[in-house]
Parts: C-alpha cells; structure tokens; sequence
C-alpha cells in the first residue's frame, strides 16, 4: 500500500530541545521535597492514572518539576511496588553515565548553584573541569546522578568535523572487532585518526595531532620550550606536534586538569603509547631511527 506524505509534515523535522526526563521513584515524598524544597523547582504537573492498560500495570503518578528554559524532570511513582534489584543505582562507573545534566551560564552561577546545594545539606559528590564544561555532581534521594554545568566555549565547526572522525573511527573499530579482531582501547581510534591526518610516511618521529582549542593550547604553548619539538597547522583545525624523536610530557607541568588531559590525544597520534597514567605521556616513534 503506497502512503502519501501529508502536505502538513515538515521533510526535515527538528528538534527544540529537551521537554523532559523521566525515571521512577519508589521514594514519593522524599523525591518531592528534594526537587521542590530543597532544589527550588516548581511542580508544575501531575498526572494520576489506573495502570496503562495491561492487568500487570501498577497504578501510578507522573509528576514534573520545572527545571528551565521549558525543560522539565518527572517521575513515575508506581503505588504499590517495590524497587526492583536491577533498577537500583550503584556507584558503578556505568551507572553514572545515566545521569541528568542542567545548563547554567556561567562559572558564577555554578558556584551559586554549588553553595546552594551544600546550603541545603545535599552532599556534594565533586566538581569536575571536563574539556568544555565544568560541573557539579550529586545525588537525588533515589540514587539518581545529577549535574549541574556551564559550558566554557561554544562549541565551532571544528569540533563538529573532530566528533565526526572520532566516531567513524570507533565505527570502524566496533566493526573489525565484530569479525574477531577485539575493540580493546581507546588507542586504536586513536592512532586511526592520526594515520588519516598524517600528511607524511615517515614514522622515524612521534606526532600528536592537537585541535586548535583552548582546552588543549597548553600542549602546543610547550612545544616553544622544547628542542627539537615543532608544532605545524594542519587540516581539520588540527595543530600537529612531532616529537624528538618521541614526546613526553608531565600533566603538572602543563596545568591539566585530569579529566582533560586523559582526553588529550584525541585528536589522533602517530606511534606507540609507552606511558599514559595520570601523571605521564610518553609516546615514541613507530620506527625508531
């Protein structure tokens, strides 16, 4: 049967933002006063229904808090059940990476917003620089993670041309280890992007390929100090910097923050990862000379 598109849908629909999260809550009024009273977010809807249909639906309440800009966080308390075990939140690594993340302006409304949550006893879990972003982390009384973060620079089209290479990088990768040779570490994705940037063959030096933003400038500002290191332009928005003959560097020394510096060879390398702990970076050539 063929189907007509009707003349009221758009071709190339977009999005406007987020309108809500949701998550259930086996915690009614402790979930209430943690984003009411002590968060300050107004509860602007609740819904009330007899299950959904099928018998083995609980009835429940769907109840939303107004997080800004049109955004809104809601919950399903389901009446009568209990929590089960595999929805319970652990502090697994990968548990947090399921977490909800509100948008602030600024450092300063960051820092209101940290004093805010410690004013009204909420234990701060950290605050963390990521590359772009920096963010406050806590708990809602579920266990739920919950961030709050401002963005340092917009992000430009060189970011978005370095997503793209990223992730067709991890792609191909996932694919190859899908026919038995194993996606294992971040290091093949990047080495794979260094050998699609490298615009020479010679491997008798280390490369590091840097993006051209203020997060990762401290490796290229040290470039100036180091004999025999050269930093050059590339294509892609990309600062490549060749060792003499391999590179090492010291995260003190450079002022990275940890969570920035183990992202610091993203942009792709040539050679082979001798060190990579959270103090060193020592790289050395493919074929020593």
């Amino acid at each position: 049967m063929n189907q007509t598109v009707s003349p009221h849908v758009q071709n190339n629909p977009v999005l406007r933002g987020v309108h809500h999260t949701a998550r259930p809550t086996w915690k009614l009024e402790e979930t209430v006063h943690f984003y009411r009273d002590l968060l300050g977010l107004p509860l602007v809807h609740a819904i009330s229904a007899r299950g959904w249909g099928p018998a083995d639906h609980a009835d429940f309440l769907h109840f939303f808090f107004d997080s800004g800009n049109g955004s809104t966080i809601a919950f399903f308390y389901y009446i009568g059940t209990e929590r089960p075990e595999k929805l319970t939140p652990t502090d697994h690594y990968q548990d947090r990476a399921t977490h909800t993340a509100w948008l602030v302006s600024n450092q300063e409304e960051l820092a209101a917003w940290r004093s805010h949550v410690e004013g009204a006893g909420i234990p701060l879990r950290y605050q963390v620089r990521h590359e772009v972003i920096e963010s406050i982390y806590f708990n809602d009384p579920n266990g739920y993670p919950i961030e709050i973060t401002y963005q340092t620079r917009p992000f430009d089209d060189k970011d978005t041309g370095d997503a793209a290479r990223t992730i067709q990088a991890a792609v191909d990768m996932e694919r190859q280890s899908a026919q038995g040779k194993p996606f294992k570490s971040i290091d093949s994705v990047w080495k794979s992007k260094g050998s699609r940037l490298n615009d020479t063959s010679a491997n008798d030096v280390a490369s590091v390929f840097v993006l051209d933003v203020p997060e990762f400038r401290p490796l290229v500002d040290a470039v100036e100090t180091r004999e025999g290191y050269r930093s050059t332009h590339v294509t892609g928005g990309y600062i490549r910097i060749d060792g003499n003959p391999g590179i090492a560097f010291t995260r003190k020394d450079l002022g990275f923050k940890p969570a920035v510096w183990y992202g610091a060879l993203t942009g792709g390398l040539v050679g082979d990862i001798k060190q990579f702990d959270t103090d060193s970076l020592i790289i050395s050539p493919l074929v020593q000379s």
